[in-house]
């Protein structure tokens, strides 16, 4: 992607700690996720893993940008799979509206997770 970088966010998941909060509140997979992001997951075996990581693009997206909870909803940025593969961001609602006040053009996104931390970083291009 060309532009300069506006943002840039990282975040990490206890995946364990993570999915044990997922059991004790099943309506968070609603307030959390986009139906797009629940569908890819409700697909994998263990979808705790990959949830984890996605909270962590939410979150990288929110330092990406420079603003704190509740800036937007969990749902206005969804993590989405390009057919590589490759994970892709989705920005919408209140998230869509701040980055294009701060002159956000496109974004960058890699996860990564092992049994125990998942990890996502974002970038804001212009």
């Amino acid at each position: 992607m060309k532009g300069a970088v506006i943002g840039l966010g990282v975040d990490l998941v206890e995946v364990e700690r993570f999915g044990e909060l997922l059991r004790r509140r099943r309506n968070a997979l609603g307030r959390l996720f986009a139906a797009e992001e629940l569908a890819y997951t409700d697909t994998l075996a263990d979808p705790v893993p990959s949830l984890a990581a996605r909270f962590a693009a939410k979150e990288a997206t929110m330092k990406a940008l420079q603003v704190g909870l509740g800036a937007f909803d969990w749902t206005d940025v969804a993590v989405e799979r390009a057919p590589s593969g490759a994970p892709t961001l989705l920005v919408r609602g209140r998230a869509e509206r701040l980055a294009t006040t701060r002159g956000v053009a496109g974004w960058l996104v890699s996860l990564s997770h092992t049994d125990s931390v998942a990890a996502a970083t974002v970038v804001a291009c212009s």
